[in-house]
């Protein structure tokens, strides 16, 4: 399944809207955890105890996201975003919402030389990347 953040995907074209998709994820924060983020906090830099914690919400998001597409019949979601909240004091939900589509290639000819490479990123989400071998360009996005 592709999912971008675009509102289209480069090489193919929506036939088909099946409608908004969405997951979410709502963690609390561990007190062992929460202890040494303090801590890190005093001393600067990154809190890496909470980073590893909205990292995997924002993957479970997303893989629920993909499970309601899957099941709509989808072949990808578009215009994806991604959006926190508190939900109370120690626990915060990550949401991930877009709009489940049908896909098909799209016939029109790119640039002698150009292809479109779908290139996965850290967070599952697929980025686009276009390379013009004529001209050396690389264009990005995401």
């Amino acid at each position: 399944m592709i999912i971008v953040t675009t509102e289209n995907v480069p090489g193919l074209r929506v036939t088909a809207s099946c409608g908004l998709v969405r997951g979410s994820s709502i963690r609390a924060r561990h007190i062992g955890k929460d202890i040494l983020a303090t801590l890190r906090n005093i001393a600067g830099g990154e809190v890496h105890e909470y980073s590893k914690l909205l990292g995997e919400s924002r993957e479970q998001a997303v893989d629920r996201m993909r499970e309601e597409a899957q099941a709509l019949g989808a072949d990808g979601v578009i215009a994806v975003r991604f959006q926190t909240s508190m939900v109370m004091a120690g626990a915060a939900e990550m949401l991930c919402y877009g709009t489940a589509v049908k896909l098909e290639p799209s016939g029109e000819s790119m640039a002698e030389g150009t292809k479109t490479v779908l290139v996965p990123n850290p967070i599952r989400l697929v980025t686009w990347i276009i390379l013009s071998s004529d001209e050396g360009h690389v264009q990005h996005g995401s």
